[in-house]
């Protein structure tokens, strides 16, 4: 298979996202439906941090049951280092775009498209939309790899998986403009899915040529990190709703749509 076509099947399976960031364009959402948006996205982010930890753990205990310590020592703190840039770096950046913006807390004009970025809701959805491309860059590496190495079917059958995941993961991203009542335009949805989406194209010609387990433990790690300063944040929005029964049904929402996509994942002997 030539390389244009490979980089078709990662861009098949990364701009699924689209299909779920249409949603920020709802117009002020009543209350209830805020709460259950803002709950949903955080089972959708809960479930993709135990997959992403769960699949950068895997080559380190492969190596602690076959003894080999120093292999199984060094990418483990690959992975600290990478969970901990991941999650304290994000504190310090969100920090300082915010002190860009003004004072921490201050909103600017939602009229503009800087605004929106300027805005909290509109710097959640970045920083969600960018951990999300982490992850999909290493789930790109895998489907490059399978295609490279002359398994199409498989390549294939990653892609029907990843792209069907994909779609609830947009979704996740604009869940804080939809319960925020902003409505990003159809330039700045576009951006928000090359962020979260493009990588997977970009991985998936990476994934051709290499596919070396530290590198795809960095870049998980560094997505289990980032989604989890998200999912900190989104739990806040959610206890300031104060509608604990709605949140909690979300929550399980998010967390079953996960499982129910990687169920498609693990059918198709990925």
């Amino acid at each position: 298979m030539s390389g244009e076509k490979i980089a078709l099947l990662g861009a098949i399976a990364g701009f699924t996202i689209y299909l779920g960031l249409p949603i920020g364009r709802l117009r002020t959402p009543r209350p209830r439906l805020k709460a259950l948006l803002n709950a949903t996205a955080i089972g959708i982010l809960i479930f993709l941090l135990w997959d992403v930890l769960a699949h950068a753990w895997e080559p380190i205990d492969a190596a602690l049951g076959k003894h080999r310590i120093a292999s199984a020592t060094g990418n483990g703190l690959v992975l600290a280092a990478g969970v901990g840039l991941g999650l304290v770096g994000l504190v310090y950046f969100d920090r300082w775009i915010a002190r860009r913006a003004g004072a921490p807390g201050e909103e600017a004009e939602p009229g503009s498209s800087a605004g929106l970025w300027r805005s909290a809701p509109g710097r959640l959805a970045l920083l969600i939309a960018a951990g999300i491309g982490l992850h999909n860059f290493a789930e790109g590496l895998a489907i490059g790899n399978s295609a490279g190495n002359g398994e199409l079917n498989l390549a294939v059958l990653l892609v029907v998986g990843f792209g069907t995941h994909n779609a609830t993961e947009g979704f996740g991203i604009v869940a804080p403009l939809a319960a925020s009542g902003r409505r990003p335009s159809w330039g700045q949805l576009g951006l928000l899915g090359l962020i979260g989406g493009g990588p997977t194209v970009v991985g998936t010609l990476a994934g051709q040529s290499l596919l070396d387990a530290t590198l795809s433990i960095g870049f998980l790690a560094l997505a289990a990190g980032s989604i989890l300063y998200v999912v900190i944040e989104l739990l806040a929005v959610a206890r300031a709703t104060t509608l604990k029964t709605i949140s909690t049904w979300g929550i399980f929402a998010g967390l079953f749509l996960g499982f129910v996509t990687d169920a498609i994942i693990t059918l198709a002997g990925a």
